[in-house]
Formats: structure tokens, C-alpha cells, sequence
């Protein structure tokens, strides 16, 4: 899918986008759309809104080169997962005890954010499941194989990626690793997410809180309102 217009308006214009784009997995109720955040909530609620599906979190995150933190050598997520770019690594000579220290500190980041986004909400149920994971964007893609390599250890039916905008060489990576890629634009050269978007800003913790909350009030009366008319 590459006739998206660029730039995107915002992260709620590339959700309704991407939940377009995703209509084959309307109104199933295998569904469950997952969100990377921070970034990636406000795109994923509206596609769990536009496709009827329940809307969740999945928590990942980088592994910034030392000095240049925003060039990633890897990622990882909750349940111990870690998927490293060796390339990058062997390039600038990472030595394993500079990987395990940031290593550390993301991961008591990881444990932060469970906290202060889900408070003591369980998490949601995987297994046997069709999983969308939602970001507003991937760039080496590092974080999203994160995401897959967590998510196969609980065993759903299918992993999807979905996405607004990424460069072509990571869609086909990723396409290696999930089942299926959804991705609405893919320009060369890419140089960062931020490029395609006219609104882009960091998103506050409070801000993922409110949306989550929301998403998960109308996820409750929608389901109130269905087991009154069985």
C-alpha cells in the first residue's frame, strides 16, 4: 500500500487510515490490536475503534547506542525478550557490558511504564488470538521485531504489523518475521518517522493515560450494551 498521501496530518488521521486499510479484521472477535507506546497509542485506539477490537499495550523499547541514542542496536520487551542489530554493534565496537547497561536502565523504564499506563488492568490474553501491533511508524525496525519475538512466546494465531509509514528494506524484514505487514506509505529516503508527519510531538505520560482510558470506557459499555441484548 503505497497511495497515501504524505505528509500524514497526525497520528489520529494515520489510525483512520490504517484502520481502513485493516477492514478485512472488522468485527472479529479474535481480534486485539496492540499498541507500541507512546507513540503508537493514539494510531492504535483508532484502529481498535474503527475495527471493533479490544485495544491494548504492548511495552518495547530501544536500545540506543551509546553517544548516539537515537541510532538503535537493539530492542527489547516485557518477558525477558531482547533482538539486537549486530550489525550496528560490530560496526561501533558495543562492547557487551555498554549493551547490558542500557540494557538495565530500558528495562526499568519497561517496568515504569506497566505501571503508570496499565496500573493493576491485567493483561489481556494472547493465545489463540490475531494480533495487530500498532506503531505511529518504524524506522530500523528493531523495536517492532522486539514486539513480534515477545508476542510469539504467547502463542497467538497471527501476527500483524501495522503501521503508517516505514522504509522499504525494514517492511521487507519484517515481513520475515509476521505473518502479515500493513503499511500505508513507504518513501525513499526515509530519514526519520517525524518527516511524515505535520504534527509530531512527544506524547506526555499523562496523555497515554487519558487515551488508553478512554478507549477502555467505550471497550466496557460497548460490551455492557452487547450482553443486554442477548
Amino acid at each position: 500500500m503505497n497511495e497515501t498521501t504524505l505528509p500524514l496530518r497526525d497520528r489520529v488521521q494515520a489510525g483512520r487510515a490504517l484502520g481502513a486499510a485493516l477492514r478485512t479484521y472488522r468485527g472479529r472477535h479474535d481480534v486485539l490490536v496492540l499498541a507500541l507506546p507512546r507513540g503508537g497509542v493514539p494510531v492504535a485506539c483508532e484502529v481498535a475503534e474503527f475495527l471493533g477490537a479490544q485495544v491494548d499495550l504492548m511495552i518495547v523499547r530501544k536500545l540506543g547506542t551509546p553517544g548516539q541514542e537515537e541510532l538503535a542496536m537493539g530492542a527489547i520487551a516485557s518477558g525477558g525478550v531482547r533482538v539486537l542489530n549486530r550489525d550496528v554493534i560490530e560496526m561501533l565496537r558495543i562492547s557487551e557490558h555498554a549493551i547490558g547497561e542500557v540494557e538495565r536502565r530500558e528495562r526499568r523504564e519497561i517496568e515504569r511504564r506497566e505501571h503508570a499506563y496499565r496500573g493493576t488492568r491485567p493483561r489481556p490474553a494472547i493465545a489463540g488470538q490475531c494480533v495487530i501491533l500498532v506503531d505511529d511508524g518504524v524506522a530500523t525496525g528493531a523495536t517492532m521485531r522486539a514486539a513480534i519475538a515477545a508476542l510469539r512466546q504467547s502463542k497467538p494465531a497471527r501476527v500483524v504489523v501495522a503501521v503508517p509509514v516505514a522504509p522499504p528494506d525494514t517492511v521487507d524484514v519484517l515481513r520475515r518475521e509476521a505473518d502479515e505487514v500493513v503499511c500505508l506509505a513507504m518513501p525513499e529516503p526515509f530519514t526519520a518517522i517525524g518527516c511524515w508527519y505535520v504534527e509530531f510531538s512527544q506524547l506526555s505520560d499523562e496523555e497515554v493515560r487519558s487515551r488508553l482510558a478512554q478507549s477502555w470506557a467505550a471497550q466496557a459499555a460497548a460490551e455492557e450494551e452487547g450482553s443486554r441484548l442477548i
